[in-house]
């Protein structure tokens, strides 16, 4: 997907400026896309010479002087057809941490704990993070009231994948980290953890 789809999600919200967009990619969208400030005022900028966005200039005393994008008729027809196009292609995970983990037993099995405690704590607070986007869109209203009567659904459904995605990295996270402590605490744990058997490039064990 390019990243323009992504911003064009992001501004049904409303026009924008670049640094709103910054912030509510790393509050929001975050969840299911990820970019830099960079990346995404240079995306703004293609999309505007393209006619995708239209910006408006906003006088400010004592700051300089912002620019608000939106989406034109042409933004809007690009996410249409961008909706109405194939099914999105199945997600690929590619996760230095878990090449780690599946090193460990060969590895520096404390170095490893280490990587998946900075996840632990790096999920914990995103999911506190997406909580409270969770509570501020619901505005007090349950679930099934919210679906029935708010404008969009979207970023409320999206939230929710970010949500369960979180709490199951937590889950993991909590798995792997017993199994790495009882792992460390047993003996010979040097190259090779002198656990199990070892594969050799055969396939046989030893």
């Amino acid at each position: 997907m390019a990243l323009r789809n992504a911003v064009m999600a992001a501004l049904l919200e409303g026009e924008a400026s670049g640094w709103d967009l910054a912030k509510g990619f790393d509050s929001s969208v975050a969840n299911f896309w990820t970019a830099t400030p960079q990346q995404l005022y240079r995306e703004l900028e293609r999309m505007e010479r393209e006619g995708l966005v239209a910006a408006r200039v906003v006088q400010q005393e004592r700051r300089p002087n912002k620019r608000l994008f939106s989406l034109t008729e042409a933004g809007y027809a690009a996410l249409r057809d961008y909706t109405a196009a194939a099914p999105a292609r199945p997600t690929v995970i590619r996760d230095e941490l878990l090449v780690k983990v599946q090193s460990a037993d060969v590895g520096d099995i404390e170095g490893v704990r280490a990587a998946v405690e900075t996840q632990l704590e790096w999920s914990t607070a995103k999911l506190a993070r997406y909580e409270r986007g969770r509570a501020k869109l619901l505005d007090g209203r349950t679930e099934e009231e919210y679906f029935a009567r708010a404008r969009r659904v979207g970023p409320y459904l999206t939230l929710l994948r970010g949500i369960a995605f979180e709490r199951e990295n937590l889950q993991w996270c909590e798995t792997a980290l017993r199994v790495l402590r009882q792992r460390g605490a047993g003996t010979g744990a040097g190259p090779g953890g002198g656990h199990g058997d070892r594969v050799e490039a055969s396939g046989h064990r030893r």
